[in-house]
């Protein structure tokens, strides 16, 4: 994981992610069940499933489509990837971007009703298990922009 703010590039620590709500881990990818048991259990996440985006993929820029802009979820988004990476930029509580490269072994979860987009790097391959609370559900809620 790298983190950055993308206006300054400067560098984000993990503890400074988790003061913006943002909850990051490095797991195993060869292991990674039993450290998500563990986070299913304190966070309360019922059902995991695995997702795959890449050159494979069928209709792949329109699923990207959805999710290259800024949105949120009503429920977390919550995300360990087990091999590729990609880059979730998610606005701080006073309205900066951050951005955050993720790859093999890193764990993110970026809180309910946070604004964000997420994005493939130019590899165009990322393999993840994601965790919810409830049935799936990520219909992205786009942020209305004021026009003049």
């Amino acid at each position: 994981m790298k983190a950055t703010w993308k206006d300054t590039q400067i560098e984000l620590t993990p503890e400074e992610l988790k003061s913006e709500g943002i909850h990051y881990e490095k797991i195993s990818a060869e292991n990674y069940q039993p450290a998500l048991d563990r986070i299913k259990s304190d966070w309360k996440y019922s059902a995991q499933d695995i997702v795959e985006l890449s050159t494979q993929t069928p209709n792949l820029e329109s699923i990207c489509a959805k999710f290259d802009k800024e949105h949120l979820h009503t429920d977390d988004e919550v995300r360990f990837v087990l091999s590729g990476e990609g880059v979730f930029d998610v606005r701080s509580s006073n309205d900066r971007w951050m951005s955050v490269f993720v790859q093999k072994g890193d764990f993110i979860l970026v809180p309910a009703d946070r604004n964000h987009l997420f994005y493939l790097t130019e590899k165009k391959h990322i393999q993840c298990v994601r965790l919810f609370k409830d049935n799936p559900s990520w219909t992205p809620v786009y942020r209305r922009t004021v026009s003049a």
